[in-house]
């Protein structure tokens, strides 16, 4: 086995490719899936905009600075779901003992769950986030420079590494918690509604902790504030809005080390 990061992405895309192949065997019930998929995901855009329809702000924010937050927001966690989403399964492998024939194959138990049932109508995810996010872009507000225009691909990718860390994190957490499945989707699902809204709409004390405790904040608020030229209102330093990929480092690093760490501890079930 290939234990490299090349050989778990070369590997990765073998077992992905494979399940969509084999989605594709039915075109057109991959396509409305992937259709039904932009549809559901969608309507937290168009939940924005029925806000908007009723004030002209939210928590001192215009429509098109939310818009954008939604789709740098929507657009990193779609990605990681893609990718990583599947992970949250981990603890049901555990509970059934499947985990053990995952181990006894020549590939990453982490790269066999990533990619269990990987199917095309994910993409759909992607769709109303980056509709969103091209429309946002074309009307907010902003005095463009050279730093402004590169930090948005830039926060989308440590946005992206971020939700990924996360999801991994949640996924070794079931090895000790195996019926920790609901406390892991209000960190992942709940942290890429949060991050979809400016954080002045809620209190200090949670901004703080989704700043310090679990960096959900750096996903895309921090960065957005650089972008949209908007003061921090927890008084952080500048250097603050430039820490995104920093702290996806320190994550992926964190996430590594628990999924060692709950592979090595790891007792087969007997099932």
């Amino acid at each position: 086995m290939d234990d490299t990061p090349a050989g778990a992405v070369r590997m990765y895309g073998l077992l992905a490719w494979t399940w969509i192949r084999a989605a594709a065997q039915y075109p057109v019930s991959m396509v409305l899936l992937a259709l039904a998929t932009a549809v559901v995901t969608g309507l937290d855009a168009a939940a924005i905009g029925l806000l908007f329809s009723q004030a002209p702000r939210i928590a001192g924010f215009g429509a098109s600075e939310v818009l954008f937050l939604y789709g740098t927001s929507a657009l990193s966690f779609g990605i990681s779901d893609i990718l990583l989403g599947t992970t949250e399964r981990l603890g049901q492998h555990v509970r059934q003992g499947t985990l053990d024939a995952m181990l006894v194959r020549p590939v990453s138990p982490l790269v066999q769950v990533a990619t269990e049932d990987f199917s095309p109508r994910r993409f759909g995810k992607l769709v109303p986030a980056v509709a969103v996010l091209a429309f946002a872009l074309s009307r907010v507000e902003v005095a463009w420079t050279p730093g402004r225009a590169a930090m948005v691909p830039v926060m989308v990718l440590s946005g992206t590494v971020i939700f990924a860390a996360l999801w991994v994190l949640a996924g070794a957490v079931q090895f000790v918690l195996i019926d920790s499945h609901g406390a892991s989707k209000s960190v992942t699902y709940g942290g890429a509604f949060l991050t979809q809204y400016p954080m002045t709409m809620f209190g200090r004390d949670f901004v703080r902790g989704v700043t310090f405790v679990v960096p959900l904040a750096f996903v895309n608020w921090q960065p957005a504030l650089y972008v949209l030229d908007r003061r921090d209102p927890l008084g952080l330093p500048d250097a603050a809005r430039f820490a995104s990929p920093a702290v996806a480092a320190v994550l992926c690093a964190a996430a590594a080390l628990a999924w060692r760490a709950g592979m090595r501890r790891y007792r087969s079930t007997g099932s």
